[in-house]
């Protein structure tokens, strides 16, 4: 069965703007606290004070409101990485200092994500709703190419398609890592960002065809 995902308009005037806003504060709020099954339109409506057509003006279902958010958090992810590949982040030089610079963005996605209505939660639930999968795809594989074209204009000589698989896989590495920083608090997350950086730094050190 098809479910429509999509936002149905965006708001133009300020009062409208800060329905639309409410509406996504507090589903990713709610998404934290009750997780994606009881996530409902209903609940949302109530925690925000909000009639059922104020919400269903914008957003048809739950989860059209899980899409808004989750292309807002990987948009700003994504700026992120691509502002650090603008500014040398990917370039040759000390292990040390690639480690170093690896550990500056992997904080940096951390406190964008930290500071995002349902954080972790949103990724979580692209990847646990499969209309939604096509969403998370396209982010991930555009950044792959990205810092896979990046790497390999710093001269590094294994192929286009293997480094863009390597880009993916220390995607995801970083991802479990950002879980485990955000989920855990008690834990060290400095170093588990520092020993991330130095498996990713390792890994492209030790790729070939």
């Amino acid at each position: 069965m098809q479910v429509e995902t999509a936002t149905k308009q965006q708001p133009q005037q300020a009062r409208a703007q800060d329905t639309f806003e409410l509406i996504l504060d507090t589903a990713g709020h709610l998404l934290g606290e009750v997780g994606l099954e009881r996530l409902s339109t209903n609940l949302v409506c109530r925690r925000a004070g909000l009639s059922p057509p104020a919400l269903y003006r914008y957003f048809p279902n739950k989860y059209a409101i899980l899409r808004e958010l989750g292309d807002r958090l990987m948009a700003r992810q994504d700026q992120a990485v691509l502002d650090w590949i603008e500014e040398g982040g990917l370039a040759a030089g000390p292990f040390e200092g690639r480690v170093a610079s690896i550990l500056r963005l992997q904080k940096q996605v951390n406190d964008i994500t930290r500071q995002f209505p349902g954080n972790i939660y949103v990724l979580r639930a692209l990847r646990a709703v499969p209309m939604l999968r096509d969403l998370r795809m396209a982010s991930s594989e555009m950044v792959a190419e990205k810092i896979a074209d990046a790497i390999i204009a710093n001269g590094h000589t294994a192929s286009r398609e293997r480094l863009i698989g390597s880009a993916r896989l220390t995607t995801e590495l970083a991802y479990s890592a950002m879980e485990m920083v955000l989920e855990e608090p008690g834990r060290d997350a400095h170093q588990i960002c520092t020993d991330v950086s130095k498996m990713i730094v390792t890994h492209y050190d030790q790729l070939s065809d």
